[in-house]
């Protein structure tokens, strides 16, 4: 069977105009290189070379040959560059989803941008999934990794759910609302929103934002009181514009919020909110490589790994 080698030999030859020439730019001794040419001519069964006194050159069979040696090396090198790629990581389609209360904006972006600098052969399908089906997803294997707003109330056999950064709660408000016209100078405190209609209230079987709202409000001796319309979903933020109540959401909802909603600060220092990574824990390479890109990207205040506690990032 014919060798890359001899296939790196002939067309060096060819190039170099002589033996001796693509012995030294090969590395190889004129007597090994001698006796490769010859075995591939004797499995082709034709000389590729008239041999002079001065410099060989190619015989009519050799012309023929040296094109479609060349195309062979040159495919051979982008077939091991392609499965070097593959096996580090470096290409293929990497399918991510969020959850609708983690909005593809601000820092998030820029991690994703970062991760497809370094990762010129790879690109990105994602899709807006609620955190239960992102982690359902992710263990039936339709799905590559997840953005998700902690916590979860429940956790899938084989994936990883790892804290990536964490972020302030702010009230959202609606701009007629009373808050929004004289604002607390030190922060609005939840206690102050006994009264206040909730856009968004927890799901029994769901966690996320909305049962971390619900959490804390209960912190302070109330659940919070539902809306007469209700959105977990980036409707909220609608809902809100139009006077249905208010919601505690994380400062990254600013960046798509229509602009006459209101954020203010909140009193409670424990008001904070933690995205987590999702992905399975037998990541391909490519996943693996996304995880280490957007897990560098950040200096996590979320300290604290998965547990069986609903509630699982540090404030």
């Amino acid at each position: 069977m014919i060798s890359t080698r001899q296939l790196r030999y002939f067309v060096e030859i060819a190039e170099s105009g002589s033996f001796s020439a693509a012995a030294e730019r090969l590395f190889v001794a004129q007597s090994a290189l001698s006796r490769q040419i010859k075995e591939l001519e004797g499995q082709l069964q034709t000389p590729l070379f008239q041999r002079t006194a001065r410099q060989p050159r190619l015989t009519a069979a050799g012309e023929a040959f040296l094109p479609k040696a060349r195309n062979l090396l040159s495919e051979l090198h982008k077939a091991a560059e392609l499965a070097s790629q593959v096996g580090q990581g470096q290409l293929g389609t990497l399918r991510l989803s969020h959850s609708s209360t983690v909005p593809m904006s601000g820092r998030l972006l820029r991690g994703i941008s970062q991760y497809l600098q370094a990762c010129p052969g790879a690109s990105m399908d994602i899709v807006k999934l609620s955190s239960e089906a992102q982690l359902q997803e992710l263990a039936e294997g339709r799905l590559d990794a997840g953005l998700l707003r902690l916590p979860v109330l429940r956790q899938r056999e084989g994936v990883q759910i790892v804290p990536l950064f964490s972020e302030p709660l702010l009230l959202a408000v609606p701009p007629q609302h009373p808050l929004a016209v004289d604002p607390p100078a030190q922060g609005v405190a939840l206690a102050q929103l006994r009264d206040e209609a909730f856009i968004s209230i927890p799901h029994p079987q769901r966690g996320g934002l909305s049962y971390l709202s619900a959490e804390l409000c209960m912190r302070q001796g109330f659940f919070p009181k539902a809306a007469r319309v209700m959105s977990r979903k980036t409707t909220q933020l609608q809902l809100i514009q139009a006077g249905f109540g208010v919601a505690l959401l994380p400062e990254s909802m600013q960046d798509i919020a229509p602009s006459s909603v209101r954020f203010l600060p909140l009193a409670d220092s424990d008001c904070q909110s933690c995205v987590a990574l999702a992905y399975r824990q037998d990541p391909t390479p490519l996943v693996a490589q996304f995880v280490e890109q957007l897990r560098n990207h950040w200096q996590s205040n979320c300290v604290v790994p998965w547990t069986d506690s609903p509630l699982n990032c540090a404030p």
